[in-house]
């Protein structure tokens, strides 16, 4: 045997031991990969079947309040308990978590505008007014109301002349990332966060109170399914006719059938002025939010719902957290 066979069989042996190790190397890659495509593919599938959940909450929501409606054709009333609190809807991989809302019962932020034959949307004084009423009652100083009313409303009208506290493209296009306003209906609330005078914390203080229903028109506030905490949204049509401790009384003395006219509700406050005539009986919009969650999927919703039409339809819907609405 030759002196070079040992080295040759050592050159072999380490030869196949890099041949292992690759291969062990690859196999663990292809399992990492294999892994994360089993999750990936698990996750979508789990998100999927969380789609098709909120699907079919959102039927059962619109039976629901359709149910609710149609018990009486003159007035709006919750008898049974199906608004303002969270209700959950057991599934075989997970759970729905809904809340139904009356959501007439808020600021349109489209209210600060009324639209003319031609569609183009001019300012509303009476809009302008309530917003500010509104924000007065959440404690947002006078100046900065007026400077996010006035350039909310200069958001969304057709014009290119600011209102004297508001802003237009100009006002805009000079920041470090220029932008233009819309000219049109706010589609999603979230909107108002790039308008002038807007920070963070007047955002979080008024969002609760405030949507974009599709509609330029007052706020029709529902005296019958109106929450004592909502006084301020009554207040704000008349502030100086029902301030918010007279409005919160106002509902707390609801009779259990709710009232058949908004006149009666009303009766006696004497000055209340042309915006009372916005107080409605019966509801038309209604908010869905559900947190659906399969697996370790979670996905969640809000629905603005339109009763106004037979059957009911969804007229807009938003995905994600709160903090992204």
């Amino acid at each position: 045997m030759s002196m070079g066979d040992p080295e040759e069989r050592g050159a072999a042996l380490l030869s196949v031991l890099l041949l292992v190790a690759v291969m062990a190397v690859i196999a663990a890659v292809m399992l990492d990969r294999l892994n994360l495509a089993t999750r990936l593919a698990g996750n979508g599938q789990a998100m999927t079947q969380a789609r098709l959940y909120a699907t079919s909450a959102e039927s059962l929501a619109m039976a629901r309040i359709k149910a609710m409606v149609d018990q009486s054709q003159e007035r709006t009333v919750d008898r049974g308990g199906l608004l303002g609190r969270d209700f959950p809807l057991p599934l075989p991989r997970g759970t729905v978590m809904a809340r139904v809302d009356d959501a007439g019962n808020c600021f349109n932020l489209n209210s600060l505008v009324e639209q003319d034959a031609q569609g183009r949307n001019t300012l509303r004084v009476a809009g302008l007014n309530q917003m500010r009423a509104l924000m007065r009652s959440l404690a947002i100083p006078e100046a900065e109301a007026a400077i996010i009313s006035d350039s909310v409303a200069d958001w969304i009208d057709s014009d290119n002349a600011p209102a004297p506290n508001g802003a237009e493209d100009d006002s805009y296009q000079g920041r470090p990332v220029p932008y233009r306003t819309a000219g049109r209906l706010i589609g999603d609330v979230s909107e108002i966060r790039a308008v002038r005078g807007m920070t963070p914390q007047f955002y979080e203080r008024l969002r609760p109170w405030l949507c974009a229903l599709p509609v330029a028109q007052l706020s029709p506030i529902n005296i019958n399914t109106l929450r004592a905490d909502q006084a301020p949204l009554l207040a704000m049509i008349s502030p100086a006719a029902l301030p918010v401790d007279r409005a919160r009384a106002l509902i707390a003395g609801r009779p259990a059938p709710g009232w058949a006219k908004a006149e009666d509700a009303l009766r006696g406050l004497g000055g209340g002025g042309d915006g009372t005539g916005q107080v409605q009986v019966r509801s038309r919009w209604f908010l869905l939010t559900q947190t659906v969650t399969v697996d370790s999927a979670v996905l969640e919703e809000q629905a603005l719902i339109d009763v106004g039409l037979n059957p009911p339809r969804v007229a807009f819907r938003a995905w994600g957290d709160r903090f992204s609405r």
